[in-house]
């Protein structure tokens, strides 16, 4: 495997790579069940992963308008990483449709 498109800074495994990998691929391929076991399984393994809680955030906000979940995986992601830029602006975004005043 090549590796990700990303810098790997987070050092995460060959392994984890392929997973992480695998449940994109599942996302992709509307398999969400099988993509939400996958980074549910490894998010419990490695609580505070970045690309698992993007990930995680993504498919919740994105393919199942879990829009509360989402924003709750994008705030752990500001957690670890103040300054992410794209989890700030995907919670920014899923909490508009929380608003309902």
């Amino acid at each position: 495997m090549a590796g990700p498109p990303w810098k790997n800074i987070y050092n995460l495994s060959e392994d984890q790579l392929i997973h992480l990998d695998e449940a994109e691929d599942a996302i992709d391929k509307m398999d969400l069940s099988k993509a939400e076991s996958m980074l549910l399984k490894m998010n419990d393994e490695l609580p505070n992963c970045v690309p698992v809680l993007n990930v995680l955030g993504h498919m919740y906000g994105r393919h199942l308008s879990d829009f509360e979940s989402a924003v709750e995986f994008y705030t752990q992601v500001l957690e670890i990483e103040p300054d992410n830029a794209w989890a700030r602006d995907e919670r920014r975004k899923y909490s508009r449709y929380l608003s309902y005043d």
